[in-house]
């Protein structure tokens, strides 16, 4: 069974970045995160993080097609 949450840790894992990073994303609130806990450990739902690599993977979509083609570029030198 997939956990609902997942640690700050397992984010950075999923995502291949450092766990500064993934904390960095979630203070500033690029990832939707929860803080639980006497200690306030953050936790990001599994179906968030989805949603957040999806949007990341829509954002690269339009950026990439903003661009002009690799082959354009070598024809304008």
């Amino acid at each position: 069974m997939t956990p609902r949450f997942l640690e700050l840790a397992d984010v950075a894992e999923e995502l291949n970045i450092s766990p500064r990073q993934a904390y960095a994303l979630v203070r500033t609130g690029e990832l939707p995160a929860i803080q639980i806990g006497g200690r306030g450990q953050w936790r990001v739902e599994t179906t968030i993080l989805e949603e957040y690599i999806q949007r990341k993977y829509a954002e690269t979509r339009e950026m990439v097609r903003g661009r002009p083609s690799a082959d354009a570029e070598q024809d304008q030198l």
